[in-house]
């Protein structure tokens, strides 16, 4: 099959970077791929907390590990020196979980996710009792934040499939960050705030049955390579099982570059087409959203934002 080469033209989308900024109370800030500060002004939580972004070359020939000082750069700028009450990766790949024991270092939060998770936290000297394993649709308490971690799945393919079964101590392989268990976050707020983050574009059918979430965070990463049915199947067991009346999508951005940080640096770009394809995926959820009456949306980088308004 011929490589199409370029990529997806953001500028073709620009309508639907539309989630209202906050203007207080609960808010999510998108930082790239499935990264997500969940805030209240006192409490907060980040999914991820993936900034290190190391270059293609360097993924693919070479070893990696966290870069301190982009991470405390993008710590400092999304949080202005306060602490967390959690960081939760979505699964242990080095596109999510590469920075997130440091994060929880640097920010005093507990690590919480599978046993592959707690590997990554291992290798990095993070203390055991600052390690949470979560028991799948089991609630855990951060802060403010209830959250419960519903067993899921990496969207095929998953190049580096497996759990992680022993410290992970970088610079290592990318290898090295299988994908350990994948998870559903649902996570309620005091005010009664409700989201799902689905990091992935993958999915246990019927996992989320019974569950509610007012906005899903939806991960599109490689949907652009499947079928119609496996999109539409994505969709119903997610958006449609939660209930959710506006998606914001994720994991789209090209996380081999670094984010953005001033308004000189150049913006996020799209996967390439070699990757995935953006244009596809949104043909289709733009027709599943139409169908069911929700609100399609981008998130807007470093911006505050309030999605259930």
């Amino acid at each position: 099959m011929r490589v199409r080469w370029g990529r997806p033209d953001l500028t073709r989308y620009a309508d639907l970077f539309d989630v209202p900024a906050s203007t207080g109370g609960v808010s999510v800030t998108f930082l790239g791929v499935s990264s997500l500060l969940f805030d209240d002004g006192t409490s907060a939580f980040l999914t991820d907390g993936f900034f290190s972004r190391p270059p293609m070359t360097k993924v693919l020939t070479g070893k990696i590990g966290p870069d301190l000082g982009r991470v405390d750069a993008c710590l400092q700028r999304a949080l202005g020196g306060r602490d967390l009450d959690a960081v939760v990766p979505v699964h242990s790949h080095f596109d999510h979980a590469l920075d997130s024991a440091v994060v929880a270092h640097r920010t005093g939060a507990q690590l919480i996710g599978g046993g592959s998770t707690a590997q990554i936290g291992a290798g990095a000297r993070l203390p055991a009792d600052r390690i949470t394993v979560a028991e799948p649709g089991v609630a855990l308490t951060a802060g403010a934040w209830t959250l419960t971690l519903i067993e899921s799945d990496h969207c095929p393919p998953d190049r580096f499939p497996g759990v992680i079964t022993r410290p992970v101590v970088p610079p290592v392989r990318a290898s090295a960050y299988r994908c350990g268990e994948a998870w559903s976050i649902l996570a309620r707020h005091q005010s009664g705030r409700t989201a799902l983050v689905q990091g992935s574009a993958g999915f246990v059918a019927g996992s989320l049955a019974g569950q509610l979430a007012e906005v899903a965070y939806l991960g599109i990463g490689q949907l652009g390579l499947q079928n119609e049915d496996y999109v539409t199947a994505y969709w119903d067991h997610t958006v449609v099982a939660v209930g959710a009346r506006r998606v914001v999508l994720t994991h789209w951005d090209d996380f081999f570059g670094p984010l953005p940080m001033t308004p000189s640096d150049p913006p996020l770009r799209a996967l390439p087409y070699a990757g995935d394809d953006l244009d596809v995926t949104m043909q289709r959820l733009t027709v599943l959203a139409a169908r069911d009456g929700v609100t399609l949306s981008f998130p807007q980088v470093w911006v505050r934002e309030d999605p259930w308004l």
